[in-house]
């Protein structure tokens, strides 16, 4: 990963044991959105490109819809 990105936002968010990272991130090919998952010290990341979080965002509220149901 390139050290030339700037952190444009950062959200947190804890669950139980588990901190989620959120940051939009800027380099030389565009914007993305970083998400975190830390447990314990543990990290994985995913990177998602800015110009899909519309759908990204859309499959999740599915999801969480399905989830309530």
């Amino acid at each position: 990963m390139s050290m030339n990105q700037e952190v444009l936002h950062t959200e947190k968010i804890l669950a139980d044991r588990k901190i989620f990272f959120l940051d939009l991130k800027e380099n030389a090919r565009g914007k993305v959105v970083k998400i975190t998952e830390d447990v314990s010290g543990n990290r994985d990341t995913i990177m998602v490109p800015a110009e899909i979080l519309g759908d990204f965002i859309a499959a999740l509220n599915d999801i969480k819809e399905t989830a309530e149901n």
